[in-house]
């Protein structure tokens, strides 16, 4: 089971040491942590990231997001920026969340591939992955990157819906700050977290690539990248 973390201003933050691998191996405590946007943090929430000895700070959010929302970490040596979406592929305009995930996943392999290589190549210390909710994007590339280290299915599937308890408060403010509940099923449907969404985005993936790491693969990865990556989440 991950880790929660009390970063001061985040609600979704948690180390992913400790998740299990096939063979019987783990996730290392402090090599990978996911987190929901770091544009709100206070000077204590930042202290509270460099105590967590974090070595890079990966922003997934697009140009616009961080453009108008910049983190602590935008301009620091930490900070590290690759917008996995690409600026053409619709958003919520599309019927669920599942799609426009798949729809990311197949117009910028090359971007998740990017993002691997940054964990994998990180200096020494925690790699923070996030980008606005700590949901989706987060969530694809966690995926991506516990399949690779070994982790099976039914535990990436867990912590993904590890966010929903997480998040669960502001979605329900959301939901109470919107007079209008005609919106309120598209809002649950793009901003809430449910386990059968990623269960939906690696079956894609499964039957699209062949697989997270056949599909890393066909990005442009090599097996000694791949192998860098697992060794960096499990050495």
């Amino acid at each position: 089971m991950s880790i929660h973390l009390d970063w001061p201003d985040c609600r979704n933050v948690r180390d992913l040491g400790g998740l299990p691998t096939a063979g019987g191996g783990r996730i290392r405590p402090g090599a990978l942590i996911r987190s929901d946007g770091l544009q709100y943090l206070s000077a204590a929430g930042v202290a509270a990231v460099r105590r967590a000895d974090v070595s890079r700070v990966l922003d997934l959010r697009s140009t616009a997001e961080v453009e108008q929302s910049p983190t602590p970490f935008t301009d620091d040596p930490l900070g590290h920026w690759i917008p996995v979406q690409d600026p053409a592929v619709p958003g919520p305009g599309m019927d669920t969340i599942v799609k426009v995930c798949n729809e990311i996943l197949d117009q910028g392999p090359e971007r998740f591939a990017e993002v691997m290589l940054a964990i994998a190549e990180a200096p020494p210390g925690a790699v923070v992955v996030h980008c606005h909710g700590g949901k989706d994007r987060t969530g694809m590339v966690v995926a991506l990157a516990l399949s690779v280290a070994g982790v099976p299915e039914d535990e990436i599937v867990a912590d993904y819906f590890v966010t929903k308890e997480r998040l669960a408060p502001w979605m329900a403010q959301q939901l109470a700050d919107e007079p209008d509940e005609s919106l309120h099923a598209e809002m649950l449907e793009f901003r809430d977290t449910r386990a059968e969404s990623i269960v939906a985005i690696l079956d894609h993936l499964r039957t699209a690539y062949g697989g997270p790491e056949a599909y890393l693969r066909k990005a442009g990865l090599s097996t000694a990248q791949l192998g860098l990556l697992r060794t960096r989440l499990t050495g």
